[in-house]
């Protein structure tokens, strides 16, 4: 029979309390992770899309799928003792995100009293809808999952200090 003999046991009960207590509370651990992604979804905006969007035209001095701002403005990271979540409340996001096809409807002018195209001026159009291509802003890189291992790597060894 082997005999193991703790000299530092006081010490070793304190660490394994961290350690669970860190396991039990996870908050830390999620809002970096939640960081972690929202950095991720930047660097989307950024390069443009990795992989590259398709069939997106920037405006000069612009980059794809940034056009106001808003879209890219509301991006915002939450997270709570289970989950880490990065999503947006815009309702156009998920045609800009899963692409698809917008149905055909009446554009009304709202300051104006009229539409003016090419000479011809309407009180109304009918818009045949539009399809638009994926532009998936919410995409996790293996690099940036990797990323996150290493973000739960750190925590648990700051637990062990």
């Amino acid at each position: 029979m082997i005999e193991i003999k703790i000299n530092n046991e006081k010490e070793v009960v304190a660490l394994l309390e961290r350690v669970a207590e860190g396991i039990r509370y996870n908050v830390p651990l999620m809002r970096t992770i939640a960081g972690t992604m929202q950095s991720a979804v930047d660097q989307n905006f950024e390069a443009g899309g990795r992989p590259k969007w398709l069939g997106v035209k920037s405006r000069p001095g612009g980059s794809p799928l940034i056009d106001s701002g808003a879209l890219r403005n509301s991006i915002h990271a939450r997270w709570d003792n289970d989950e880490a979540q990065v999503g947006t409340n815009l309702v156009y996001a998920a045609i800009h995100h899963f692409g698809g096809e917008t149905k055909p409807h009446k554009i009304k002018p709202v300051t104006k009293k009229g539409l003016a195209f090419n000479g011809i001026v309407r009180k109304s159009v009918d818009h045949p809808g539009s399809k638009i291509q994926a532009r998936p802003f919410l995409v996790l890189t293996p690099q940036d999952e990797a990323d996150i291992l290493d973000d739960v790597q750190s925590y648990f060894q700051s637990l062990m200090k």
